[in-house]
């Protein structure tokens, strides 16, 4: 039914909104702080990797098929690497702080980039299940 379908793709982009909270601002350790503007970077690959998780964690709770949880969960960490890399750089490039206005210019251009890529996510997701 699709009122079934529409409510289980809101509880998904809930769950992923929970994740990315937990994943961005409580879990990430000083490793993943440096050097962002570094692409390959250790720090990045692994907080890239808690986001994965719980993305997992998430698909899981709304009955997603292994087959689909994969695709979607590894297109969303090269997704996710490469938007906190595009900010790493930029940052190194402004060496702005959170005094200025293009810090918070930068940080919600990326936030806005992670919850769109949630709504592409419940997108493919739906499309999968139907």
């Amino acid at each position: 039914m699709l009122e079934d379908l529409i409510l289980q793709a809101l509880a998904l982009i809930v769950l992923l909104q929970v994740k990315h909270l937990f994943a961005d601002y409580f879990l990430q350790t000083p490793m993943m702080l440096r050097d962002r503007g570094k692409y390959l970077h250790i720090g990045r690959v692994a907080h890239v990797l808690v986001h994965a998780a719980g993305s997992l964690v998430a698909f899981a709770v709304v009955g997603a098929p292994l087959p689909v949880m994969i695709g979607i969960v590894l297109i969303e960490a090269v997704l996710h690497f490469h938007i906190d890399y595009g900010k790493g750089r930029w940052s190194d490039f402004a060496q702005d702080g959170p005094s200025d206005a293009s810090y918070w210019r930068a940080h919600g251009v990326d936030q806005a980039a992670h919850q769109l890529t949630y709504v592409g996510m419940a997108v493919g997701w739906a499309l999968a299940v139907m």
